[in-house]
């Protein structure tokens, strides 16, 4: 997209941002020709999803046809599609490369709103992506908007045109985010790559690929900051209790402290911290795992590379930027019980059909609270929480350690560090014998020793067994929940394995008393024995 920008932010007379509940100012830039304009159809349609109208205002000749022609063409995938102007049908359906529906509307010739409802206008657009021309013919829509606004300036050159681009009902943070994006892939010098979506996880976050015409390749991270949900308990909101992440300052901060330490984290080709975008190093995607069991020597460089970071006096506050500072939380008592506090409240309903009375449940907490004195680590250490298989790649060309390349680490706390080391060798996705088990347990012991010759081995095991369980506790409940109220029933094919795996940690003496309220509470889990 071309063109000279000609917004800014309004400001009162000292100077000071105007309150937020003041308009913002519509986006303006002006189109040389009728490329700029096609460009432009391709840009906006990254900012679009099933349900969203898009208004295309302008006098005749004025190139709304040419835009939603351009659109249509890229949401279909048809580069050659043939995209009539539905001036004498007024209604055009499509089918979008996603399956999605997508709707082109000319509303010139429209009588009055009530042929609309004849033409059944409303159930055509329902879930649809709908472009409109002649918008001020039709009735508002309570939905999403885009408005573009088009009109010829021939005093910026024969074809020109300017764009005046606004949005309404939560369209305005989409337009917002995606200037953005393209500000910081001008700025980084990836503008001219391609775009491709990657899967995302089970988090808000979003992920694309960027392809440069000779092959190099990067990753765009869509990470906007996250306000508060409601409270939970205490006044507190879900995510500052358990000590997610809110903003990409986290990441960057351990990115770097990752890199610091020789470490193959992702390096940060550029960066909007105020928008939550980051372009990385594209690490490729050759797993740990082949077939879903894990690659023994990838599992163990993935080891030693915990060993090694163990063995190492890591600071609680790193540098984020010029004056911006992140203070990495303690994964606290607190935490880790409201975590475990999933099973009983989604797990137990909504998998095992069990509703437990408030007696059971205080008892859970009060075991849980009890069991997890043993894990309070003497010395805390990084622990990343998300240090599995599905965020760690294998980088053949490069030496030891850092063939480990790891890539999802935002959530990281000051812990116990037989967590990490639990995450990885009671991977949720990946069925792992006990035995497999165990030789990496004594691979990680081993190297700890090498390191630190008062490596408490004992202690060790026994915090390793209580986070193990509180790990799988908390996945349950999560997979579960995932289910029940996200509607991402996906996470239910993982059960059985995590189950299993609790059932493996249960064993341990030092849980014991809550093994036998397992036996008591959740009959079909464990056996009655």
């Amino acid at each position: 997209m071309s063109g000279d920008e000609r917004d800014g932010q309004r400001v009162d007379e000292e100077g000071a941002p105007v309150a937020a509940a003041s308009p913002a100012p519509a986006w303006e830039f002006v189109l040389p020709d009728e490329e700029a304009t096609e460009d432009l159809g391709l840009f906006l349609c990254e900012l679009l999803l099933p349900g969203d109208r898009v208004a295309l205002a302008g006098e005749l000749g004025d190139g709304k046809t040419t835009l939603a022609r351009a659109m249509i063409r890229e949401l279909t995938g048809e580069p050659g599609l043939e995209v009539p102007s539905p001036t004498f049908t007024l209604i055009q359906p499509y089918t979008a490369r996603d399956g999605r529906a997508v709707i082109h509307a000319d509303l010139y010739r429209l009588r009055d709103a009530d042929e609309l409802l004849e033409l059944g206008f409303d159930e055509m657009t329902e879930g649809a992506i709908t472009l409109v021309e002649w918008p001020d013919r039709m009735p508002a829509h309570p939905g999403p908007v885009l408005t573009v606004g088009l009109s010829l300036r021939p005093e910026f050159g024969e074809g020109a045109r300017l764009a005046r681009i606004a949005g309404t009902g939560g369209m305005e943070a989409r337009i917002d985010r995606a200037r953005a994006v393209r500000k910081l892939l001008a700025r980084a010098g990836w503008d001219d790559a391609e775009r491709i979506l990657m899967q995302g996880d089970a988090s808000s976050r979003a992920y694309e690929r960027l392809r440069k015409p000779d092959g190099t390749s990067a990753v765009l991270m869509i990470s906007p900051a996250k306000a508060d949900g409601p409270p939970v308990r205490d006044g507190k909101p879900y995510s500052a209790i358990v000590h997610l992440a809110e903003s990409v300052h986290a990441f960057v901060a351990l990115d770097r402290g990752l890199r610091a330490l020789g470490f193959s984290a992702p390096r940060i080709y550029g960066e909007d911290l105020a928008e939550g975008l980051l372009i990385l190093e594209d690490l490729g995607s050759d797993p740990v795992v082949e077939g879903g069991a894990p690659r023994p020597e990838r599992y163990a460089e993935a080891v030693r590379l915990l060993a090694k970071l163990h063995a190492t006096d890591l600071p609680a506050t790193l540098p984020v930027a010029e004056g911006i500072d992140h203070v990495i939380p303690a994964y606290d008592r607190e935490a880790l019980l409201f975590e475990a506090e999933l099973m009983p409240d989604w797990y137990a309903p909504a998998i095992r059909g069990v509703t437990l009375d408030e007696g059971a449940r205080a008892e859970f907490v009060a075991l849980w609270r009890q069991a997890l004195e043993a894990a309070i680590p003497a010395r805390p250490t990084w622990t990343l929480r998300d240090y599995h298989s599905p965020n760690l790649i294998w980088l053949p060309g490069r030496e030891g350690l850092e063939r480990v390349g790891v890539i999802d680490f935002q959530d990281a706390v000051m812990g116990h560090p037989a967590y990490d080391v639990a995450s990885l060798l009671q991977d949720a996705r990946v069925d792992a014998t006990a035995d497999f088990e165990l030789r990496l347990l004594g691979l990680y012991v081993r190297e700890r020793r090498a390191r630190d010759a008062n490596f408490d081995m004992g202690a060790f095991a026994t915090a390793y067994a209580l986070l193990a369980a509180q790990r799988a506790t908390k996945i349950l409940g999560i997979f579960a929940r995932l289910d029940k109220r996200d509607g991402k029933p996906g996470y239910l094919a993982h059960l059985p394995r995590i189950e299993g795996y609790l059932l493996r940690n249960l064993a341990h003496p030092a849980l014991a008393p809550l093994r036998d309220w397992h036996a008591r509470h959740l009959p079909g889990l464990l056996p009655e024995a």
